[in-house]
């Protein structure tokens, strides 16, 4: 199920939405690197975590599902937001330097496609960033929370992913220690759950965030789509109806 953009901006405005954010952004910053004057694409609904890219980088794009739907960002300024079909970017080759990936493998209907796509758009050695609910988390098992819908993946699941299509993995962090609850003592313990869980390994957590980083060598090639013919039958002239005597 691909949740719709009101739903997941309702999220993000709640008190635990906010919480989240800030906590995963602090991981994507953290395992970003340099983005001075680079190219970044974010994917799915990733524009509540590319808000630091935006005065250094040389350009920032948020692409966003057909069947989620577009909302406008940054709130000031010109858009940088495009409703594209994920499978099918509007962009040229080695064309990206950085992937943003939130709200997005979970919901596409064939990751391997999309993992073919990023190869072809992203430049030799570009990074990529991908945020997936994980498996058995207590995130993945709520419905309160957009982490609970679509296919969420274990390490070895999205690992396996990456390396089949020419991404190397290079840094892992989990993330969403917390409980999934708009409860007040929990959000105002949220610092208390993030360590306590970080003490415990990655069995409480969230969502898995992994950097990977794209191989020179080619990727799987991507399958070819088959043009759809749609047969329309052959229109004979109609004879004109008799009107009977009266």
């Amino acid at each position: 199920m691909t949740p719709d953009v009101q739903r997941l901006i309702q999220f993000y405005k709640s008190p635990l939405g906010k919480i989240a954010r800030a906590l995963v952004r602090e991981d994507i910053m953290r395992v970003a690197g340099a983005i001075d004057k680079q190219r970044i694409v974010g994917l799915g609904f990733a524009t509540p975590y590319l808000r630091f890219t935006l005065e250094k980088a040389e350009r920032v794009l948020a692409f966003m599902p057909a069947r989620q739907g577009a909302s406008a960002w940054p709130r000031e300024g010109p858009s940088h937001t495009v409703l594209c079909d994920l499978l099918d970017m509007p962009l040229t080759d080695s064309a990206v330097d950085l992937v943003v990936a939130v709200h997005a493998f979970e919901h596409v209907a064939d990751a391997e496609e999309l993992m073919r796509e990023i190869w072809r758009v992203t430049a030799p050695n570009a990074r990529l960033i991908v945020v997936v609910p994980k498996r058995r988390g207590m995130w993945s098992a709520a419905d309160n929370t957009p982490f609970g819908d679509g296919h969420p993946f274990s390490r070895g699941q999205l690992e396996r992913l990456l390396r089949a299509h020419s991404f190397v993995p290079e840094v892992w962090r989990d993330a969403l220690y917390l409980p999934p609850s708009q409860s007040r003592l929990v959000l105002k313990s949220t610092r208390f759950f993030e360590r306590a869980g970080r003490l415990f390994g990655s069995t409480l957590a969230g969502v898995h965030i992994v950097r990977a980083r794209k191989e020179l060598f080619p990727a799987v090639p991507r399958r070819k789509r088959a043009g759809r013919l749609v047969r329309v039958p052959a229109l004979a002239p109609q004879a004109a109806m008799e009107i009977a005597d009266r």
